[in-house]
Parts: C-alpha cells; sequence; structure tokens
C-alpha cells in the first residue's frame, strides 16, 4: 500500500495548525478581555439539515450514486460508531455548520498572544463557575492550540461530561485525539460531532482522516464523499479522496478526483504526481527532458569543470601498442667495470739493454 499524506498537512486544514510563528509577542490580540463567559445565543441552523420537534437530526444525503459499486455499499453504512448513550436532542445553544466553520477558520488566524488570552479569560470564568462547559471548552481549545494536548483532553472530557450534547465539544476533542494518535477514539469523537450536525462537512472530512491513519482507505472514501455530498467544491475533500482511492488502486478515479481538485487549489498537483503518477498509473509524472541537439551538446572546449559527454562504447578500433624506438649506437654507453673481476695483467715494455 503507498504511503498516506502526512498528517499534520491534514491538521492544517481542520485548524490545529496555526498562524502563530509568523506572529510577534508584542502583537496586539485580536479578542478582548473578559471577566466570564456566558452561553452563546441560540444560532439558528440551516433549514436543511436542522433536527426537528422531537430532536431528531434530519439525515445525511446519500452518496453511493456516485461511487464505484464495490463500495457503496460502504458509503450507505458509514454512519460511524456515535455514543448510543449519548441524549437524542443537540444542544439548541449549539452552533450551524457553517458558524462553526467561520468560528474555526478564524481561531485558527489568532496569535499566540490571543491563545494566552482566551485561556486567561476561561481562567477567571471557572473561578466563579468549575463547572462551566462553555469556559472549560474555551480553556481546552486555547491548550490546543498552544500544543498542550494532554492537558486539553481532561478539559474536553470534563466538558463534555457536563455538556454531553454539544457537537463542539466532540469535534474538538476528535481533533485533539488526531494530534495524540488516537485514532479510533477521534473516529468515534466525530461521529459524535456528525450525529447532532449531520450537514458539518468538516467533521465528515475529519473522520475521513482518521480512517486513513487506521488504513482503512475505502470507508475514508465513503467519509470524503459524504462531505462533498454537502459542498461538491470541497477541494480538501477531492483531493484526500484521490489519495484513499489511489492506496487501493483505483487509480481512474484516483485522477479524476485529483484533477478536479487541482482545478480549485493548484497544491493538490503535487498529490497527483505523488499518488497517481503518469497516464497509466506507472511511475510519478515528470516534464520530457529536452532531446539533446548539437546546438545544446558541450563543446570540446568548454570550460574547466564542465563535464564533457561520455564517449560511446563502441565505434572506435583499438590500435596496438606502439613499439619503443630504439637507441643509436653512438649513444650506447660503455658498461662500468666489475670490481669484482680480476683485471688482466700487462707486461712490461723491454728495457733498452735488452733490445
Amino acid at each position: 500500500m503507498k504511503s498516506l499524506l502526512y498528517l499534520s498537512a491534514a491538521l492544517g486544514l481542520l485548524g490545529l495548525t496555526t498562524q502563530c510563528a509568523s506572529t510577534t509577542e508584542t502583537e496586539r490580540p485580536i479578542i478582548s478581555r473578559a471577566t466570564t463567559i456566558e452561553a452563546p445565543a441560540p444560532v439558528a441552523a440551516a433549514p436543511a439539515s436542522s433536527p426537528d420537534a422531537a430532536g431528531r437530526a434530519a439525515p445525511t444525503p446519500p452518496v453511493s450514486g456516485s461511487l464505484p459499486s464495490d463500495i457503496a455499499a460502504a458509503a450507505d453504512n458509514a454512519t460511524g460508531t456515535a455514543d448510543p448513550t449519548l441524549p437524542s436532542a443537540p444542544d439548541p445553544n449549539a452552533l450551524s455548520a457553517r458558524a462553526a466553520s467561520a468560528e474555526r477558520a478564524a481561531e485558527k488566524k489568532l496569535s499566540a498572544a490571543a491563545y494566552r488570552q482566551q485561556l486567561a479569560d476561561a481562567e477567571a470564568s471557572l473561578k466563579l463557575d468549575p463547572k462551566n462547559p462553555r469556559a472549560l471548552l474555551q480553556r481546552a481549545k486555547a491548550k490546543s492550540y498552544l500544543k498542550d494536548y494532554v492537558s486539553a483532553m481532561t478539559d474536553y472530557t470534563t466538558a463534555i461530561r457536563y455538556q454531553r450534547n454539544n457537537p463542539d465539544a466532540y469535534y474538538n476533542r476528535g481533533v485533539n485525539y488526531l494530534m495524540l494518535k488516537k485514532y479510533k477514539a477521534a473516529s468515534t469523537d466525530f461521529s459524535n460531532t456528525v450525529k447532532y450536525r449531520p450537514d458539518d462537512k468538516e467533521a465528515f472530512f475529519a473522520r475521513g482522516v482518521a480512517k486513513m491513519q487506521m488504513q482503512q482507505p475505502k470507508t475514508a472514501v465513503a467519509d470524503f464523499s459524504r462531505a462533498l455530498a454537502l459542498d461538491s467544491t470541497y477541494a480538501d475533500a477531492l483531493e484526500y479522496r484521490g489519495i484513499s482511492y489511489a492506496n487501493f488502486d483505483r487509480l481512474k478515479e484516483a485522477r479524476r478526483d485529483l484533477e478536479k481538485a487541482a482545478g480549485y487549489n493548484p497544491e493538490a498537483l503535487k498529490s497527483l504526481r505523488r499518488y497517481v503518477g503518469n497516464d497509466e498509473g506507472h511511475g510519478p509524472i515528470a516534464p520530457p527532458r529536452p532531446a539533446r541537439t548539437a546546438a545544446t551538446a558541450p563543446a570540446a572546449s568548454a570550460a574547466p569543470g564542465t563535464r564533457l559527454p561520455a564517449r560511446p562504447a563502441s565505434g572506435y578500433r583499438k590500435l596496438p601498442p606502439r613499439p619503443a624506438p630504439a637507441k643509436p649506437a653512438s649513444a650506447t654507453k660503455t658498461a662500468a667495470p666489475d670490481p669484482n673481476q680480476t683485471p688482466p695483467i700487462i707486461p712490461p715494455a723491454p728495457s733498452p739493454a735488452e733490445q
């Protein structure tokens, strides 16, 4: 199975990767100081998915018609494993899916100083009311953005204990679980989110990310398809569904989704090259190399350091070694006498009397 996309990129899309690195401590916080935190005023949900008078949530739109037949059943049954003991009706003060998405986008842009101020605001409220679920949730989110995930988990769980039908608490705890690499628990929290807010496309997307990390690409496709049923231009869901298709070799569907995602977000071209490759699906997409011509080939008198093309292995006749030239006789030197050899005896010349 091909490698899955890095989790950090997905977390950036979900909102926990912030712009803190580009801010300074002296920047003015975006939020204002408050001494207490009150429950927000009721916000009307979208009519298409508002709970009815009995508290039943509207059903999620079916998506099996847009999927291959072999995984259509998985999409129709991809309702997750929400806690069956939870209240049936959502918190009446819970944000709509659109309002929750806008709040997440705004929180992602805050500075580190703003998160610390949120933390201080929540601490002040909890001194007055230690069981205030809204203050507990705000403190937990501030800790998550400040990367104190373990401490944030305690606050999330306490907030849910006092308010068990708040979809925002489940969504944010689910993202925190992802940061701690507890993917099954994250998937359960995202299922609890869509139980109370079935039109939350980001919750379906986040659950799909958790399924990818659990090596379940087919059920991840189902969740990304749920998100796309709510927003057909959701570029991140298209990209991640294409990656999931590629992980069980559905390259035709993967290419379709990744090319469409690249139309909304050019960054998806990286995933297209990495997970799909060329038209046959073999190897990465790479621009063709220009053919070498006489004009582009390096000259023999290239500058020092230029690497010349290698000489072909064939086509050259190997000549025999040239014999060494003979030395002229006049140049021959007399050998030195051997010191161990007895010199010849030369008789003395005759005297005049003997002559």
